[in-house]
C-alpha cells in the first residue's frame, strides 16, 4: 500500500485559469538516452532525479525486471510504443500506470517502409554493390559496364501495385495515406481498429475479411501491430503459405511476429520474394550473406532525432500530467481518465476492479465530513482508477482509513 503525501517547499499548479498550491515533489529515474526536450519537462514541473525509490521510471529500451518496480514507483514512461521490455503483469498488481508513446515515432517509422518498398523493389542496394567494384575503370569503360549491367537490377514500380498492411494503428495509418498517395492500392487488416484509427484511414482502403485474404491479394505485406501473445509468430509458414506468390514481406515492428525460420523456407520455396526487417538474427543474417532476398536494418524504425525528441517530450508530458492530475493518456494497462481541476484537493486512489469500491471509498470521504466536489472512475479489466477532488485537505486518519480498504492498491494526494 502507497500513499503520496509529501509536503515540502509550495509551489504552484496552473490547471486551465485556475492556481492551486502544489506540496508534493516528485523523482524521477532515466533509463537510455533521453532526448533532453523530454528531461525539459520533468525540470519545469520541478522534479527532481533519483536513483533511490523513484516515482517514475522513464525508458527507452532497458529491459526493466521486477526489481525496478519498488514500493514508491507510480509510472512507467516508455519512450516508444512497444512496451515488452516492461512487466506490465507486475506492473498492474503493484497498481503502477505504464505509459507508451503511439504515434510520436509513426512518421520516422513510415518514411523507412517506403524506403522498404523501394529497397525490395529497384535492385537499390544491388547496384550499390556493383557499383563499387567498377572503381579503377575509365569513364567509357565504366558507362559500358553499367550498361550491359543494368538490366540485371531491373525492378518494379510501386504504381498500380496493392500494398497489404496488417494493424491499422497510428504507424499503419500512415503508411496507407502515403502508399495511396504514390498510387498503391490499400488493403488493411485489423480487427480491433480504433474509431480515431478508422478516421484517419484514406475512403479508398479496402477492408480484409482475414489475414489470409490480406496475404492472398498483396504484393507488398507491412506489419504494424505490438508484439504480444496473440501476434508472436503471426507469420508463420501456414499463414505464409497463403501469400500471392511473389510477395514482399515488411517488418518493422517487433522481430517476434514473423517466424524467420519460416520466412526462409517461404524464400526457398519461392512462396515470397523478399523479406525486409529491422531485426537481424543470425539465421537472418546468414541467409543475406548468401542471398539477396533478404534485407536487413539494424533497428533504424525510430532512429531519427525527430522521432527520439517526440518519444521523450510525449513520455514526460504524460508523467508528468498523471503525477500532477492523476489523468491519464497513452497508458497500455490502465483506462484513459481525465477530469479538469476544480479544488485544490485530488485524491488519486487506484483499486483492483471489484464491485462496491466508489461506494466505500465515498463513504469513507463522507465519514470524515469532507464534501466531493467532483469525481470520475474508470476501469479496466482487473484494475480501476479513481480522481476525486475533494473541498478540504484529508487528514492522515482519512488516508489510512483509504488505504485499508480491502482491494484498494494506493492512494495519492495531488495538492
Amino acid at each position: 500500500m502507497r500513499v503520496c503525501n509529501k509536503l515540502t517547499e509550495i509551489k504552484y499548479l496552473v490547471d486551465n485559469t485556475k492556481v492551486f498550491p502544489l506540496l508534493t515533489m516528485y523523482k524521477y529515474k532515466i533509463f537510455n538516452n533521453i532526448a533532453e526536450d523530454g528531461v525539459t519537462v520533468l525540470k519545469s514541473h520541478n522534479f527532481t532525479t533519483s536513483d533511490d525509490k523513484p516515482d517514475a521510471i522513464i525508458l527507452r529500451s532497458k529491459i526493466l525486471s521486477r526489481d525496478d518496480l519498488n514500493e514508491s514507483l507510480y509510472c512507467i514512461g516508455r519512450a516508444g510504443a512497444g512496451t515488452n521490455n516492461i512487466p506490465t503483469e507486475e506492473a498492474t498488481k503493484q497498481g503502477v500506470v505504464v505509459f507508451n508513446t503511439p504515434g510520436a515515432n509513426a512518421n520516422a517509422v513510415k518514411e523507412l517502409v517506403v524506403c522498404g518498398l523501394l529497397l525490395s523493389s529497384r535492385g537499390i542496394i544491388q547496384g550499390n554493390n556493383f557499383s563499387k567494384t567498377l572503381s579503377g575503370l575509365d569513364s567509357n569503360s565504366l558507362n559500358l559496364a553499367m550498361e550491359e549491367q543494368k538490366k540485371i537490377f531491373r525492378g518494379t514500380e510501386l504504381k498500380g501495385k496493392t500494398l497489404g498492411i496488417i494493424g491499422l494503428g497510428s504507424i499503419g495509418s500512415l503508411v496507407a495515406q502515403t502508399a495511396q498517395n504514390m498510387g498503391m492500392n490499400i488493403i488493411g487488416f485489423d480487427p480491433h481498429i480504433s474509431i480515431d484509427s478508422a478516421w484517419r484511414l484514406p475512403k479508398e482502403v479496402e477492408k480484409a475479411e482475414s489475414l489470409e485474404d490480406l496475404l492472398s491479394l498483396s504484393d507488398y505485406v507491412s506489419l504494424h501491430v505490438p508484439l504480444v501473445d496473440a501476434t508472436k509468430d503471426l507469420l508463420s509458414l501456414d499463414k505464409l503459405k497463403h501469400c500471392k506468390k511473389g510477395a514482399k514481406i515488411i517488418n518493422l515492428s517487433r522481430g517476434g511476429i514473423v517466424n524467420n525460420n519460416d520466412i526462409i523456407k517461404a524464400l526457398d520455396e519461392n512462396i515470397v520474394s523478399n523479406f525486409i526487417t529491422d531485426f537481424p538474427t543470425p539465421e537472418l543474417i546468414t541467409r543475406s550473406n548468401t542471398a539477396q532476398d533478404v534485407i536487413l536494418l539494424p533497428h533504424l524504425g525510430a532512429s531519427t532525432k525527430e522521432a527520439e525528441i517526440n518519444c521523450a517530450y510525449m513520455a514526460c508530458d504524460q508523467v508528468c500530467n498523471f503525477l500532477l492530475h492523476g489523468n491519464i493518456v497513452n497508458s497500455t494497462n490502465f483506462p484513459p481518465i481525465k477530469l479538469g481541476r476544480s479544488t485544490p484537493f485530488r485524491l488519486v486512489i487506484i483499486n483492483k476492479n471489484e464491485p462496491g469500491m466508489i461506494g466505500k471509498i465515498a463513504d469513507e470521504i463522507a465519514a470524515a465530513n469532507i464534501n466531493i466536489a467532483d469525481m470520475t472512475n474508470k476501469s479496466r479489466d482487473e484494475i480501476a482508477i479513481n480522481l476525486i477532488d475533494i473541498n478540504d485537505k484529508p487528514s492522515q486518519n482519512l488516508i489510512t482509513n483509504l488505504q485499508e480498504i480491502d482491494h484498494v492498491l494506493s492512494v495519492r494526494i495531488c495538492n
